[in-house]
């Protein structure tokens, strides 16, 4: 299913407008598994760089927006709404936002050696190196829909 025939289903089941801003996209490092811990309802948060935003010149996620999950072959999976959005320093990223984030064992440990491997990856591109002074983009959210499987 495609994002946007994922986005009319939901809109028709919840009666929110279908011509609402939403976005659509996967999550970095392990689209498919990612997603599915959305769906099990274990991940419901997630994390990425400020300065990612700022280079590639895109806006900042806001509370109550929508957005369509996808797998890694783009397929549409569910709809999250946003619920809350903060920056910290990597290094300050704490376990609360660690556990929500569903990934490993939901440790604050897991959660820094799995995101300084993915952050550095990320940058690299750009030439630049990771560092834990870096700003993290918090982002909570509910997942609202799930595509029939």
């Amino acid at each position: 299913m495609t994002s946007e025939e994922l986005w009319n289903e939901f809109c028709a089941w919840s009666g929110e407008d279908p011509e609402q801003a939403h976005e659509a996209w996967a999550f970095g490092g392990d689209p498919d598994g990612l997603a599915e811990l959305v769906i099990r309802g274990r991940k419901t948060a997630t994390a990425s760089l400020k300065l990612l935003y700022q280079i590639e010149q895109e806006p900042l996620p806001r509370a109550g927006e929508f957005s369509v999950i996808t797998d890694g072959a783009g397929e549409a999976v569910c709809v999250i709404r946003t619920t809350r959005v903060y920056a910290v320093p990597f290094r300050d990223v704490g376990p609360a936002q660690a556990f929500r984030e569903g990934e490993s064992d939901r440790s604050l440990r897991a959660w820094r050696e799995i995101h300084r491997s993915f952050f550095a990856e990320e940058l690299a591109p750009y030439h630049r190196a990771f560092d834990e002074s870096m700003e993290v983009i918090c982002e909570e959210f509910q997942p609202v829909y799930a595509a029939e499987r």
